[in-house]
């Protein structure tokens, strides 16, 4: 999935004087307050993180609460996903204007119908509404699955992104994988072929 990267980084973490007796807990303790939260430092939202203190030494900062500062080597998985980047997520509801959808569990998408292409048509079987392909029956779209999407824009503030089903890449998981899979299987048939012939 795209919008996904991971980041080495050199950090300075400041830390409270009374939490020097565990160093690597108190480090892991302030960098786990920026998880999940969109970071211009970072210029993404901060997903997991690895840490080794780089040196023993610290620096410390005068004022009125003496802080220290420990510099570490961090190794970070950032999310920011760029406009026209493919993200995947669940889809968690269907409407004839729009699909919404969960990405990596914490982000929401939605695709309004404009975004998506006139192939998919809304359907409603047994209560539940899905978008069903006309050119290939067994593209279905409906709650529980797996929608790759293109990013048109996303929102830091409040991690949304708003997506779009209009390139032919974009769709069901599942049902992109096997067509792949089928169009590098008769590709590697016409290779024989032409290697008999």
């Amino acid at each position: 999935m795209e919008g996904l990267k991971l980041s080495n980084a050199e950090l300075m973490v400041y830390i409270h004087p009374s939490k020097s007796g565990n160093k690597l807990k108190a480090i892991c303790r302030e960098l786990s307050s920026l998880l999940f939260q969109y970071d211009e430092t970072f210029d993404g939202v901060l997903l997991a993180f690895d840490v080794t203190v780089k040196s023993k030494a610290a620096k410390i900062l005068a004022g009125l609460s003496p802080y220290f500062g420990v510099k570490v080597d961090a190794k970070l998985v950032l999310f920011n996903p760029k406009p026209n980047s493919l993200v995947e997520g669940e889809i968690v509801k269907i409407s004839p204007e729009s699909i919404h959808v969960i990405v990596l569990g914490f982000s929401a998408a939605v695709v309004t119908d404009l975004d998506i292409r006139e192939e998919f048509k809304y359907k409603m079987r047994n209560g539940e509404g899905s978008f069903v392909s006309m050119s290939h029956k067994r593209h279905v779209l409906k709650v529980g699955t797996m929608l790759r999407l293109q990013v048109e824009s996303f929102d830091e503030e409040v991690m949304h992104i708003a997506g779009s089903l209009i390139p032919a890449n974009t769709g069901c998981v599942k049902w992109l994988e096997k067509q792949s899979e089928e169009v590098s299987h008769m590709d590697r048939e016409d290779r024989k072929r032409r290697k008999i012939a």
